[in-house]
């Protein structure tokens, strides 16, 4: 398999939706795992326009040709404060709306722990592999990875 990280850190959704057409065009994948908003969130961007933004994305690689798994981002809450994370609901509605596979709970899982947080937002190397671990995990279920 060949594997290409479109992402840049510290993107927002809307810097990605911008990048997006070239990254399909250059690479015609075969799937694209959709990871975006938590710096939406960091910078206390608009919800709304977030959904917007992830929702094109989505719909603009699966018009591609490409499959999609969307993978959800936990929602800053007082409650996130105190090391309880959850998944920002958009993601959730976005999957349902479009028919795709979801990837919940996965970052907000692990930087649940702070033996897996290299920093308050951030996974270190063992946060990581245990975000990798359940992402396979959820590509197998949905029949995206068959071994």
């Amino acid at each position: 398999w060949k594997v290409v990280n479109g992402g840049v850190s510290g993107d927002t959704s809307a810097q990605a939706l911008a990048r997006l057409p070239g990254l399909l065009q250059q690479h015609q994948p075969a799937l694209v795992i959709v990871g975006i908003g938590g710096n939406d969130f960091l910078r206390r961007q608009s919800a709304a326009t977030a959904r917007t933004n992830i929702l094109r994305i989505c719909t603009e690689a699966r018009a591609s040709g490409a499959q999609v798994l969307l993978v959800a981002v936990p929602e800053l809450s007082l409650m996130a404060a105190a090391g309880r994370l959850s998944d920002h609901p958009l993601y959730e509605e976005i999957a349902e709306e479009l028919k795709i596979p979801l990837h919940a709970k996965g970052w907000s899982s692990v930087l649940a722990q702070e033996r897996l947080r290299s920093d308050q937002i951030h996974a270190n190397a063992a946060g990581y592999a245990e975000f990798a671990q359940g992402l396979v995990g959820t590509l197998r279920q949905t029949g995206l990875l068959v071994q």
